[in-house]
């Protein structure tokens, strides 16, 4: 099988995916650690975590859909572009 699903046990040392959205959370392949800004360092062993990127997030760096309610609404979607 070329590709294996997502959520599959990746070997030891292999690369991570991350998806990056242009509107939207960044999406990666957990289990994952990160180190925030104070250098606390938040976990997640699930199999794929969303992390914000807009920073509106009640929940940063986990991505809560807070980006959702500003993007809707407000001239700043691809009709407004140009």
């Amino acid at each position: 099988m070329p590709n294996s699903p997502s959520d599959a046990p990746r070997p030891s040392g292999a690369a991570r995916r991350v998806k990056v959205q242009r509107r939207g959370p960044m999406l990666v392949e957990g289990p994952v650690e990160v180190e925030l800004e104070d250098g606390t360092t938040v976990s997640s062993d699930r199999f794929r975590v969303a992390l914000c990127t807009c920073r509106r997030s009640r929940r940063f760096p986990w991505c809560d859909t807070s980006h959702r309610a500003r993007s809707s609404g407000t001239g700043d979607g691809p009709a407004a572009a140009g």
